[in-house]
């Protein structure tokens, strides 16, 4: 072996011990081995019975899959028996999700040695996480994590794997801000609505890769404790990120602009899922909040049906805001904050200049001027937007969209009537489906074949069925093979594919940004120029992306003087 290797090896041996003693002295042993009280809780272990393929049901608590392909969820109990029951139904389900999560994990660091200190770091990083989660939670948490998977026991105990996994859309879009999320929502009541009710959209565009968002689980839970309420999310998903309990009140996060934190508090689903479990009106939503503390910036939308009102709660790990909308009836979210709280935070001003959000809320403010008098199909409609400003089309996939094509879900709810409409697959262009909490959580009991209000259903999108569609589908899987060709030396496409991948999504900037990388990186200058120029007359998503495509552009220039 070589010198210069030896010394390699030797040095990140040393820098990797140097950093897991710092992890050690920096007071990780407790929470590695914190195991959360749950004596005082009674317990039943499951045995779940199987219905039919798609049917499990184990003591009035149902998991089924229904004709849209979303699976439906409903459990009672206290905290430690809410997490062993959802644990009993979802177990396949649950350890399916955790594989496609940690694989990407695995794609983007690929490296054994780098995996190491990713763990180790992981550690250090949630350290005090446990400190900031109510301690029902814990007993909820651990309940589940007793049917994880045993494949990624090296990774941490079962128990702390759920707990950091719930701290995963905050990290996300904290250390990215990753593209992982980039969510839309809206209330509007009074003049704007036909029957003058509160109504509320949303599109949680938290992507982790097509597999992840396949098993959507709408979940209803009846906590022994606390008021019944309803969520969209993902198997293995104790928090809320899309929600609304039974006395009306609904949140929705959309991420803001966050200086990355020192350590993990609170995961912003929990405060939220607290706010659902504990809150009848804005006042109290508002209380839970703000004694939380959370480690990312995030915008709640909190609605209530008591109030006839919709208020956004902005958190950041420094400072605390509540916009309140004054003479008139609707409220719009993106990803920048509006409260006077925020108005003169640098990082929040730079992020509405530079990204996509004040594009999008542009956008929703069009859109309403157009649509009078919501309903629900139009609300919808509006979630499925996929137009730029002025209708303009910016080509699909196009993060300035309010449909980006990459949606986990969309929802939609009416807190008044305590209806919700769930999208299902694909994205938010599936048929929405209806269900009523004052049904589901009624006396009556609940029978695992009639969770929905199948004839209040919104339609399926018909561009989910085209020919567009298709293209765009095919526009994906192609700009993978492209910047992997772009990445690699050996692998050469053949002439007629690049042009076939433009006409695919022809209006979208990132088609010639992506072509143009693979032609520079070939040395084809030429070639380049044209694909970096074409790329420059679309609607390039944030300011940032323009500076890297002008770049690439003045570089290859110079190649060819």
């Amino acid at each position: 072996m070589k010198k210069t290797n030896i010394h390699l090896l030797y040095t990140r041996a040393l820098f990797y011990l140097t950093f897991c003693f710092f992890l050690i002295s920096c007071g990780i042993s407790k929470s590695i081995h914190h195991i959360p009280e749950v004596k005082q809780y009674a317990l039943e272990v499951p045995e779940v019975t199987r219905i039919n393929d798609s049917t499990f049901s184990y003591n009035q608590n149902y998991l089924t899959k229904n004709k849209q392909q979303l699976w439906e969820l409903y459990i009672k109990g206290n905290p430690l028996q809410l997490g062993y029951n959802n644990g009993a139904l979802t177990q396949s389900l649950m350890q399916k999700q955790e594989g496609i999560f940690f694989s990407k994990v695995e794609g983007f660091v690929p490296s054994k040695f780098k995996q190491r200190l990713l763990r180790g770091f992981l550690k250090w990083y949630n350290r005090k996480m446990y400190l900031n989660v109510r301690e029902d939670y814990q007993a909820e948490l651990y309940g589940l994590s007793q049917y994880s998977s045993d494949q990624y026991d090296f990774i941490a105990t079962k128990y702390l794997r759920n707990l950091y996994l719930h701290g995963a859309h905050d990290i996300g879009h904290a250390m990215q801000d990753l593209a992982m999320v980039g969510c839309t929502s809206l209330a509007v009541w009074n003049e704007n609505t036909e029957d003058g009710n509160l109504l509320i959209g949303r599109n949680f565009d938290f992507y982790v890769g097509d597999d992840f968002a396949k098993n959507k689980l709408v979940e209803f839970v009846q906590p022994e404790e606390g008021i019944p309420y309803m969520s969209v999310s993902w198997p293995g998903m104790i928090g809320v990120v899309s929600g609304m309990n039974k006395e009306g009140i609904t949140v929705t996060i959309n991420a803001g602009k966050s200086k990355i934190p020192l350590t993990a508090k609170t995961p912003i689903s929990l405060v939220t899922r607290e706010i659902l479990q504990y809150a009848r009106n804005i006042e109290e939503a508002v209380a839970i909040a703000k004694k939380r503390k959370v480690f990312v910036s995030e915008s709640i939308l909190v609605g209530s049906a008591a109030d006839k009102n919709a208020v956004i709660i902005e958190v950041s790990p420094k400072n605390f805001g509540v916009y309140r909308i004054q003479n008139t009836s609707r409220v719009l979210c993106t990803n920048h904050f509006q409260s006077e709280a925020y108005k003169d935070d640098k990082r929040n001003q730079k992020h509405i200049e530079e990204s996509h959000s004040e594009y999008r809320y542009e956008r929703l403010q069009e859109l309403l001027q157009e649509e009078k008098k919501i309903t629900p199909e139009k609300m919808a409609s509006i979630l499925r937007n996929k137009s730029g400003l002025r209708d303009e089309s910016i080509g699909y996939g196009n993060e300035k969209a309010l449909n980006q094509l990459l949606a986990h879900h969309a929802v939609i709810f009416s807190p008044q009537k305590k209806l919700v409409w769930v999208s299902s697959n694909p994205y938010q262009l599936g048929e929405f489906v209806c269900y009523d909490l004052n049904e589901i959580f009624s006396d009556k009991g609940l029978r695992p074949d009639d969770f929905s209000k199948s004839e209040l259903n919104i339609a399926r999108d018909p561009f989910a069925d085209s020919e567009e569609f298709e293209h765009y589908e095919q526009s994906k899987m192609l700009g993978k093979e492209i910047n992997e060709a772009a990445e690699n030396k050996d692998i050469l496409l053949t002439d007629d594919l690049i042009p076939y991948y433009e006409s695919m999504n022809p209006d979208f900037w990132q088609v010639y940004y992506q072509s143009g990388k693979y032609y520079f990186n070939k040395k084809e200058y030429s070639k380049a120029k044209t694909e970096f120029e074409k790329a420059l007359t679309k609607e390039i998503t944030t300011v940032p992306d323009r500076r890297n495509v002008e770049k690439y552009l003045k570089k290859t220039l110079k190649k060819l003087k």
